[in-house]
């Protein structure tokens, strides 16, 4: 029988290897976002305008399609760990390359090659979790991935405002022989090297030993993660079983009557693409330079981005408490119509600048409205529809095509933020009022939208979703 003692050891290696696999969502935060305090660096060092920024930051989702795409394959071929280890050496190579790059398509060619690491993380970590973490914990567990995600962002925004002061306020300035957006994105090495290290010394997941016949070693990782006193010999033959009986679900699977496909799986995509239309990787990728195009100076539009960060980590653990306990559906309504009412009100304050190119400038107060609307956007952001649609993902899609349809939706997530993203700097300079009124018209589209198609899952088991 288990003493105290022992479930104490037992938990805390769980949450060990939890926290070291999900170390790959930290690096997704980081190297999506951390080309937020680069972005002018690098208009100013390659002499490029608005549509090859907006490529170059953009493009590195269409390498996180790719990475997503054929990650899971990976891991069912070989094994968990070792396709983390792979993610982990593309973090670390493509951070090297980006540092050092000699024009802007080669540093485009090294964000494609982040972008399919930040792929690979987004579903093997999650996917890790969940094998190793024993029921009773596998929730908690399991929001380590999110709120990894975010502290990745913040980390990364606030490292960039550290090299920034470094610099002396500029990131074109030169820092122990590199201009200092090249040290911004190099810094992604060491938490790639220590992704390295985690992932060679956690232990496989045990459904991935059973799936390859290797029972004495999955045997001995159940008992490390569930207890020797837990009945072994009933988990392996459980997961025996459930191997066998499964059959992967093929993209045919989701055809329906609805323009092609079944209805559950269009209320799946339009959830992912309402998440990125109302314009929040915006901030993540922007924030910087945005604040600069209103008259804001490069340092104080770091330490803002450092700020942002901070409220997306609030709202998270805000919402990992809620999720649970009030449901997913009144999370996102309450989150869509307090979007919509920053987005309106920071589309009314940018209506205010005054002056042309490089003298743009906000007056007080729209100025200081126009910085709270932005970090109150984000927070209701993160405390509904940044954890609640990953959560009605996992959720909302019968057993039998709840994978494809996860990854049909998924890759329109992945889509839909390419397309905010590539189009923000041109749109911004069209009318940046303008396009911050186009987000909020979405948020207020995301509210009617859940009101009338989406299902509450919250106590309902998977197996009854239909």
């Amino acid at each position: 029988m288990a003493t105290p003692t022992d479930s104490q050891e037992q938990l805390g290696h769980v949450v060990f290897i939890t926290a070291a696999a999900a170390i790959g969502g930290f690096l997704f935060g980081y190297d999506s976002s951390v080309i937020n305090g680069a972005v002018t660096g690098i208009q100013k060092h390659f002499a490029v305008g608005s549509v090859e920024t907006g490529f170059v930051v953009a493009i590195a989702l269409l390498g996180s399609a790719v990475g997503a795409w054929f990650a899971g394959g990976l891991a069912d071929r070989f094994g968990r760990t070792k396709t983390m280890q792979a993610a982990a050496l593309l973090f670390a190579v493509s951070s090297i390359g980006q540092m050092l790059p000699f024009a802007i398509w080669d540093l485009g060619f090294w964000r494609v090659l982040a972008g399919v690491a930040i792929g690979m993380a987004s579903v093997i970590g999650p996917a890790y979790i969940a094998e190793v973490a024993p029921p009773a914990y596998r929730g908690r567990l399991g929001s380590f991935q999110q709120l990894a995600i975010v502290l990745g962002i913040a980390i990364s925004q606030l490292i960039n405002y550290f090299i920034g002061q470094l610099a002396g306020g500029d990131v074109n300035n030169q820092l122990w022989g590199l201009e200092a957006w090249q040290w911004m994105l190099g810094a992604c090495l060491v938490p790639a090297l220590i992704y390295l290290f985690c992932a060679s010394v956690i232990p496989e997941s045990p459904r991935f030993l059973v799936s390859v016949g290797k029972m004495a070693r999955a045997r001995k990782v159940l008992a490390e993660v569930e207890g020797d006193d837990a009945d072994l010999d009933a988990r392996l033959n459980e997961i025996q079983q459930s191997l066998k009986s499964e059959r992967r679900a093929r993209l045919s699977d989701l055809r329906g009557k609805a323009l092609g496909l079944l209805p559950i799986v269009w209320v799946g995509i339009l959830l992912s693409v309402f998440q990125q239309f109302v314009g929040i990787n915006v901030i993540f990728y922007y924030s910087s330079s945005l604040w600069q195009s209103v008259g804001i100076d490069q340092s104080q539009s770091l330490l803002i981005s450092v700020i942002s960060a901070a409220i997306n980590i609030v709202g998270t653990l805000i919402a990992i408490s809620l999720v649970d306990r009030v449901g997913r559906k009144p999370l996102l309504l309450v989150g869509s119509a307090g979007m919509a009412i920053s987005l309106a009100t920071a589309a009314w304050a940018f209506s205010s600048a005054v002056g042309e190119g490089s003298d743009v400038k906000l007056p007080d107060p729209q100025g200081t409205i126009a910085l709270i609307a932005a970090n109150v956007f984000v927070l209701f952001f993160a405390l509904s529809w940044g954890v609640v649609v990953w959560v009605l993902l996992g959720e909302m899609f019968p057993n039998h095509i709840r994978a494809a349809a996860l990854s049909v939706a998924a890759a329109a997530q992945w889509v839909a933020n390419w397309l905010i993203t590539v189009s923000f700097p041109r749109m911004s300079e069209w009318n940046l009022s303008m396009t911050y009124l186009i987000y909020a018209i979405f948020a207020v589209l995301s509210f009617f939208f859940v009101t009338r198609f989406i299902r509450e899952t919250k106590g309902r088991r998977l197996e009854d979703m239909g």
